[in-house]
């Protein structure tokens, strides 16, 4: 059969068409999967009373090196009711306030279930609302549970959930691993035309298994990341244990500034992780 440059460019443009599609349905399709409950904090409780110390464990102060916990943050963690606390509205209220502490010229709270509770693969899932402000800096992650034997980015990082105070409308999900760590992260970010993070609760989710990690806010699926989406070691196959924190500037962010009003809360209506079942 003769083609003629006609027939070229349109047989072209359907192949295209074609390809386009099926990469689509590839990347984008919600897998329905079938999950039970396994753990959950409902932060039911008295206004201003601890989270369940049989769930939750704190870091405190600025970081094992002494940096700002390895981003140049500019808080002191601690675990005092004033940095967090249960909000008797059923919240966990995460604050970062503005004063002086331990040498420090602001405070806030980093929770973790490190030694708690850990678990490889399933959905990991939290309803949050946001503070908002430039340089504040509030985020819902996983670290690789053994981190004191392999040091991170060998253990892997997996961000749920990152916020920049500034982009009130954007949120980012990311993996940091071997080679791909810090700057060089895999991230994507996912966002709002005309609504913002810091005016209602949002789910933020990862579904996560031994060869894929699926990122969703509110249950649209934004990014799926695969091992050949990665530079570098698919270190994704182990127990990560839970973090939440509000961090206060960092390399993320920057410095606040004069319109970041304080105290910042972030408000946390529940954490669930589940596992899949046949």
């Amino acid at each position: 059969m003769k083609w003629n440059h006609s027939t070229l460019i349109n047989s072209f443009l359907l192949v295209v068409m074609l390809c386009t599609f099926w990469s689509c349905q590839d990347d984008d399709v919600i897998v329905d999967r079938n999950y039970e409950l396994v753990w959950e904090d409902n932060f039911a409780g008295l206004a201003g009373k601890a989270p369940d110390a049989t769930k939750w464990a704190y870091d405190i102060g600025i970081g094992p090196g002494n940096d700002g916990w390895g981003n140049q943050e500019l808080q002191f963690y601690t675990n005092r009711p004033e940095n967090a606390a249960l909000d008797g509205n059923g919240n966990l209220a995460i604050t970062a306030r503005s004063e002086s502490y331990s040498g420090r010229a602001f405070t806030s709270a980093r929770l973790n279930t490190k030694g708690i509770f850990a678990q490889a693969y399933g959905r990991f899932e939290a309803r949050i609302k946001m503070p908002w402000g430039p340089g504040i800096w509030p985020a819902f992650w996983m670290l690789g549970a053994n981190i004191d034997q392999v040091p991170w980015p060998q253990c892997g990082e997996i961000d749920i959930m990152e916020y920049r105070g500034q982009e009130p409308n954007l949120i980012h999900g990311s993996v940091h691993g071997p080679g791909y760590s810090g700057g060089a992260a895999i991230t994507k970010s996912y966002g709002f035309t005309n609504d913002r993070f810091d005016v209602d609760f949002h789910v933020f989710a990862v579904e996560w298994g031994k060869d894929f990690i699926d990122y969703y806010v509110d249950d649209v699926l934004y990014q799926r990341l695969k091992p050949e989406d990665t530079p570098g070691e698919w270190v994704y196959n182990q127990p990560f244990f839970i973090i939440l924190n509000v961090a206060v500037g960092g390399n993320f962010v920057g410095f606040p500034t004069p319109q970041t009003p304080f105290p910042q809360t972030m408000l946390v209506d529940y954490i669930k992780v589940y596992k899949e079942v046949n």
